[in-house]
């Protein structure tokens, strides 16, 4: 009897690592001598699963865009998957930034994911896309392996984690 396999393709970050990202990222900022007399603020809004920064000009911005990531980094959030939103000037100097966090596989990644999957000529092997995951069926383990490292090699612009494998 033939069994059949699969595993789920999906993206993500672990909100609460994000917020703990951030509150170093102020700790680090609080602390840093070129962050000394600045208004530089991070906000985290977990509902939207967004950043809003401000900063007074845009060299502190991008140090503090850096400051964030390399947080980020360190608690094991991919910084793949976070969008730059447009700098956007405010009251004087001051300008404020948004930074989207990506928490499902959008729908046209998702379609670039399965046709490349189908694409790859590996045999017997099915993708479909259920929301915003990815499910990879096939008669074999070694198939779905072959697939998972087919996928890691590629790259869709987004961090990808695979699990739920069932064989």
């Amino acid at each position: 009897m033939a069994t059949h396999c699969s595993f789920d393709v999906s993206t993500g970050a672990d909100l609460q690592e994000v917020d703990n990202a951030v509150n170093q990222a102020l700790k680090e900022i609080a602390q840093r001598y070129d962050f000394k007399g600045s208004h530089c603020t991070i906000e985290f809004d977990r509902a939207k699963a967004e950043i809003r920064l401000s900063a007074d000009d845009e060299f502190r911005m991008d140090a503090l865009v850096d400051v964030l990531r390399g947080r980020m980094v360190k608690r094991g959030v991919p910084v793949k998957n976070l969008k730059l939103g447009d700098l956007i000037a405010a009251t004087g100097q001051s300008v404020r930034r948004t930074l989207s966090l990506i928490q499902g596989i959008p729908q046209d990644t998702a379609k670039k994911i399965a046709k490349a999957i189908k694409d790859a000529g590996l045999k017997k092997i099915q993708a479909s896309i259920q929301g915003d995951e990815i499910r990879v069926s096939g008669p074999s383990r070694d198939d779905l392996q072959a697939a998972i490292a087919f996928l890691k090699a590629a790259d869709f612009g987004i961090e990808l984690r695979f699990g739920n494998y069932r064989g």
